[in-house]
């Protein structure tokens, strides 16, 4: 069975691209033009994974995902956009998505990303994740609360977090959490890292997140 995939992007030309690239990939495509069209076929039919631009007409696509989210629609979402600053980037994690490509970018690199959305699984089903008895994470709005009150992470924490709940009691070497964390286009260095992880686990207990030497880290779930 094919996994079907929603494209949202006004270009025609670059829809045309992307939606013949997936098809010949394995995928089944649906291109829509404007953001109340997207909103409509995501109601209207099931998708596995959401292609979003943000600057299309009627509705952008930050707004189509805040919307299909707060109605607990939890599909993974990538957005396609040439924005460049850090409050869009923000606004991107903030409305839901699961990751973020800049324009111009190689198919086989957007391909890359479908494929390890689709492969990964939270471990449990449910949107709340129970981190301890007084710690959760909500899946879809990207909520990490304490007893109830709301924890603020930063783009970099937030990624990180997610990247260790999806892959719990697992050795994840550092290259594969820079692959993660960071995009292609930025420096990542072994001391940010660690300042995330330093501040994970003021929030998360420090025998959450264990360090193994010269490997990686594992998060003990």
């Amino acid at each position: 069975m094919k996994n079907k995939i929603l494209l949202l992007e006004d270009d025609l030309n670059l829809s045309e691209t992307v939606a013949e690239y997936f098809d010949e990939q394995g995928f089944e495509v649906t291109c829509v033009y404007d953001g109340d069209d997207a909103i409509a076929s995501i109601y209207e039919n099931h998708f596995d994974l959401l292609l979003l631009d943000v600057n299309v007409p009627n509705k952008n696509g930050f707004d189509v995902l805040k919307e299909i989210r707060a109605q607990n629609n939890s599909v993974p979402a990538i957005f396609t956009t040439s924005l460049n600053s850090m409050d869009s980037l923000e606004e991107g994690y903030i409305s839901g998505c699961d990751d973020y490509i800049r324009k111009p970018f190689e198919l086989r690199e957007l391909l890359f990303r479908v494929q390890t959305i689709l492969k990964r699984e939270f471990s449990q089903k449910s949107d709340v994740i129970n981190i301890t008895d007084d710690i959760t994470f909500n899946s879809i709005s990207n909520e990490l609360k304490y007893k109830d009150e709301e924890v603020k992470l930063n783009l970099k924490e937030l990624k990180l977090l997610k990247f260790f709940l999806q892959h719990p009691n697992e050795l994840l070497v550092h290259d594969r959490i820079y692959d993660h964390v960071w995009d292609y286009d930025e420096e990542y260095s072994d001391n940010s890292l660690r300042t995330y992880i330093k501040n994970l686990r003021k929030i998360l207990g420090k025998d959450k997140i264990v360090s193994l030497k010269k490997l990686g880290y594992r998060f003990n779930q």
